[in-house]
């Protein structure tokens, strides 16, 4: 079984999956919970959300790096 992360809502409790990104960073799967509890999420900024799964890239923008396939940005230049 994949690991899950359990959200209680008032009375009601969703299991969202935990992915893990190519960097290692682990991150919960809300993409579901809206239509299965009806909330959304808030993230001022968006400073701590991914906005989609790439198997090609990874951006990491606290160390301002662009990882493309085997490739660092910074080779690149």
């Amino acid at each position: 079984m994949s690991d899950v992360a359990e959200v209680k809502l008032g009375d009601k409790s969703v299991s969202l999956p935990i992915v893990v990104g190519s960097e290692g960073e682990h991150a919960i799967d809300i993409s579901k919970l809206r239509s299965q509890t009806g909330y959304i999420t808030l993230d001022d900024g968006y400073g701590n959300t991914g906005s989609c799964e790439s198997a090609i890239t990874f951006i990491d923008g606290e160390k301002e790096s662009c990882a493309i396939e085997a490739f660092r940005s910074r080779s690149l230049r």
